[in-house]
């Protein structure tokens, strides 16, 4: 008996202290953790994490001076003797063939003060509530002041209300005494479905073999043994085991001495605690595991999407109507003044989208500009391909992910799909185009022109007054020569001549300077356009990936790590 106390008070002493801090630290790292997925994670998933959240909690926020400790068994298990002889009181109904406890009842040593919070949150009526301060100045009852020791229902009852309540106070309680009988101690039920849930709690575990006066004492060892065995199986090797009767005092000796000690050392609950945190971080470790990297998708989906979203956007289109504008604008101020005037019956290409540019001074952000362009809508064609691309930048963002994870940076990535026709149209608009200001050049030219007009329609001018006067039988001018040609038709000739060739030769000059001036709207309409792809696309991706690297440090750190 000696040596099964001694590695009893081993198992529940465990390796070391638990820290409350520490406890706290990775009751806090959970809650950063649950704080960090919510919204990525599927809800089912994460009941665990939560319902440890809240339950531990509320259990530091209520009495340490208690310790809450549950007899567990079957039916005819003899549970409820153990609870009268430990309180040495008549509590609880005792019964061997019928479920006798169908609620559970409560033994307090010490004042109820104190546990009486601690007892509404367990869910144990106030009339079911027992007090053993009456006799705590006797030596043997004061060594258990500040335990809670609970009579739970029988797991295998017939009745389904009865096996719910066992489960729901098993996650409540500090320490569980498994309670088994000779004759059902390797009853699968308690094994599989109990016992073996519990190799994570075997610090705050303890089975006793009930009713061992009913065997001889040859057969004791060898059914201790065989119970020893089953328990190594479902993972709570080490856990205590004793051998109790009810009959009499002495046969209640180690379970007595185990709960004085537990009381004593006010560790049951923060053991309890620290295994369900072990159990919670244990079924998270697999959500967010086995990612070697989260550094983002990579430059060439980037590249894709930036030219997909050109595409939808209609930057190709817009390009080359900055070109034509220009040329456009170009030759009507630079061309032939005799035949500007037909060019301005032409639409301005720009005009006709709805594109005239920001105009000089305008000071409004982009996104205050209302979209107002008449872009051709994007084809079936640059539709598929931006799916495809924003497909593209989740895939290869999550593929090292583990699993639900690439499904939520999928959502991020198209969570703002149906906002990007109208920012793509308002980034377009709101692009300067470089197309507000006319070149210095086009000035200067569009002023020969003029000279050259007038000189035309001076010489002109001259000409016809002198073919009036001498129509008129006045006496004709005398005009000046230049070599053998007249002034005025000199200037006429010249003035048309000159004009014509300025034209001609501004021309290749306008073409080159449109293409310039088209693949510079195309740059900064691209620009336009990557931005609007990084605010709707990669920076709700880029969300979901620090949430999934906050998710494994905050894991870490309940882990303990």
């Amino acid at each position: 008996m000696t040596n099964i106390v001694g590695r009893m008070r081993e198992a529940l002493r465990g390796d070391q202290r638990v820290d409350a801090d520490a406890l706290v630290a990775r009751l806090d790292a959970v809650r950063r953790f649950l704080t960090v997925v919510d919204g990525h994670l599927p809800d089912a998933q994460l009941v665990p994490a939560h319902t440890l959240v809240e339950r531990a909690g509320t259990r530091l926020a209520l009495s340490r001076d208690h310790t809450v400790v549950a007899l567990a068994g079957a039916t005819g298990s003899g549970k409820s003797s153990l609870f009268n002889a430990l309180a040495r009181m008549e509590l609880s109904t005792v019964g061997v063939r019928r479920p006798t406890t169908g609620v559970a009842h409560a033994c307090v040593w010490g004042p109820l003060d104190g546990g009486n919070r601690l007892l509404d949150w367990v869910g144990v009526l106030p009339r079911h509530r027992f007090v053993r301060e009456s006799v705590l100045d006797a030596d043997d009852e004061s060594a258990l002041h500040g335990l809670i020791l609970l009579d739970l229902p029988d797991f295998d009852s017939v009745q389904r209300s009865h096996r719910l309540e066992v489960d729901r106070l098993l996650g409540l309680v500090d320490l569980v005494v498994w309670v088994v009988d000779p004759q059902k101690y390797a009853d699968r039920v308690i094994h599989t479905s109990y016992l073996s849930e519990f190799h994570r709690h075997r610090d705050v575990t303890l089975v006793v073999l009930n009713q061992a006066d009913r065997l001889p004492p040859a057969e004791l060892p060898r059914v201790l043994a065989d119970l020893r065995r089953l328990l190594d199986s479902d993972g709570l090797d080490g856990v205590p085991l004793l051998a109790t009767t009810a009959v009499e005092p002495a046969g209640m000796a180690g379970l007595r001495e185990a709960l004085e000690r537990t009381v004593a050392e006010r560790q049951a609950a923060l053991r309890r605690l620290q295994g369900d945190v072990d159990a919670v971080v244990s079924g998270l470790d697999e959500l967010v595991g086995g990612a070697s990297s989260t550094g983002g998708p990579d430059e060439a989906a980037v590249t894709s999407l930036h030219r997909a979203l050109a595409g939808a956007a209609g930057v190709p289109a817009v390009a080359e109507a900055v070109e034509r504008a220009y040329r456009h604008r170009g030759a009507a101020t630079t061309g032939w003044p005799l035949v500007r005037g037909w060019r301005r019956l032409r639409p301005d290409p720009l005009r006709r989208l709805h594109l005239p540019g920001p105009a000089a001074g305008r000071d409004e952000p982009a996104e205050s500009l209302v979209a107002a362009t008449s872009v051709p809508d994007p084809t079936a064609a640059q539709r598929s391909a931006l799916g495809l691309a924003i497909r593209s930048v989740a895939d290869r963002a999550g593929a090292d992910l583990p699993a639900s994870w690439p499904a939520a940076v999928t959502a991020a990535a198209r969570s703002r799909l149906g906002d990007l026709p109208d920012a793509l149209d308002r980034a377009v608009a709101g692009t300067d185009l470089g197309m507000d200001r006319r070149p210095l050049w086009w000035r200067f030219v569009g002023a020969l022109q003029w000279l050259v007009t007038l000189a035309a329609l001076a010489g002109l001018g001259w000409l016809a007054l002198g073919y009036g006067l001498r129509a008129l039988g006045l006496p004709a001018l005398e005009h000046p020569m230049v070599g053998e040609v007249p002034l005025p038709t000199l200037l006429l000739l010249g003035g048309l001549l000159a004009g014509l060739l300025v034209a001609v030769l501004t021309r290749p000059i306008v073409r080159w300077a449109a293409r310039r001036a088209r693949r510079r709207a195309e740059r900064r309409l691209t620009a336009a356009v990557a931005a609007v792809g990084e605010d709707h696309v990669l920076t709700p991706v880029r969300a979901v990936l620090a949430s999934y690297a906050g998710a494994r440090t905050a894991l870490e750190e309940a882990a303990g790590r």
